[in-house]
């Protein structure tokens, strides 16, 4: 079944926005139900990649999602995939009919179309650069993921362009302007799985956390990516970095031990996270 969205009657949605707004969940059939939000979500924030656990793992980048208290940052998260062969589709938001829509993420053969927005660590706003399946093995990009000195089967290197947009939603004032290829047009109509219970689990975990709300926090998040799933203190736990401009490969200062991915800072790969994608990712 595609992943279609079908969206709640706008006057519903809209006093639901005001009285107990929440976090769009998956639903049977992968469909999303939508919750009108008249208040944009916060720009990506920037923050470095933790180094890959093991063997298997594919990166989700981080997102902000919506609950009672507002936006609130689910940390950018190293995840296994539920079957061999399967990527994942990050979530977005997109401006429809005057208010900020969340389309979920999913997994499937290939990936969808997300709103043009770069996550970094190869999620460049189209597309995934960061690794591919081969013959029931992942294979990683070592330019976008933070490999350290983990032992991973395949690996690979291709550079990956690094973007500086952090912005956070599709459509609207300010927000990216991409529409779906035909090819994420196909992605979006083949079979399609949820979002794993551990990473539902995540998604929850990050919202009984009170410094992750954007009230709190000012789109700085204190966790903004973890080595796994739910796994929010501790060793390889990435906090977000000033909200800056990444600075240019050359006149970035020497790696530290287990260099990988730099924080990102926009869609790509390993920059600091926030709108790039290289060493260093942002968010």
């Amino acid at each position: 079944m595609s992943n279609s969205r079908r969206l709640i009657p706008a006057a519903l949605a809209a006093a639901l926005a005001f009285a107990a707004p929440f976090t769009l969940l998956p639903t049977a059939g992968y469909a999303q139900i939508g919750v009108s939000i008249t208040v944009a979500p916060p720009a990506l924030p920037i923050y470095a990649q933790p180094i890959i656990p093991g063997d298997g793992y594919i990166w989700q980048p981080g997102y902000w999602a919506w609950g009672p208290g507002g936006y609130y940052w689910v940390p950018g998260t190293w995840v296994l995939p539920p079957a061999v062969g399967l990527l994942w589709t990050p979530g977005y938001w997109a401006w429809l009919n005057g208010s900020y829509v969340w389309h979920g993420g999913y997994w499937g053969p290939h990936v969808g179309f997300y709103g043009g927005i770069n996550y970094g660590f190869g999620y460049t706003g189209s597309g995934y650069s960061g690794g591919r399946w081969d013959n029931g093995h992942f294979s990683y990009n070592r330019s976008v993921n933070n490999i350290g000195h983990v032992h991973v089967t395949n690996v690979y290197s291709q550079p990956v362009a690094h973007g500086a947009s952090r912005v956070s939603f599709n459509g609207g004032t300010h927000g990216t302007r991409t529409q779906p290829s035909d090819a994420e047009r196909s992605a979006g109509n083949e079979q399609h799985t949820n979002p794993t219970a551990l990473q539902m689990q995540h998604e929850h975990g990050a919202a009984g956390r009170h410094a992750q709300f954007s009230s709190v926090n000012h789109g700085r998040p204190p966790v903004a990516a973890t080595p796994r799933p739910t796994a929010f203190t501790g060793r390889g736990v990435m906090g977000s970095a000033p909200q800056h401009r990444p600075q240019p490969a050359a006149a970035r200062p020497a790696p530290a031990p287990h260099p990988g991915p730099a924080p990102h800072g926009g869609p790509g790969g390993g920059h600091p996270q926030g709108g790039g994608g290289g060493r260093d990712e942002h968010h």
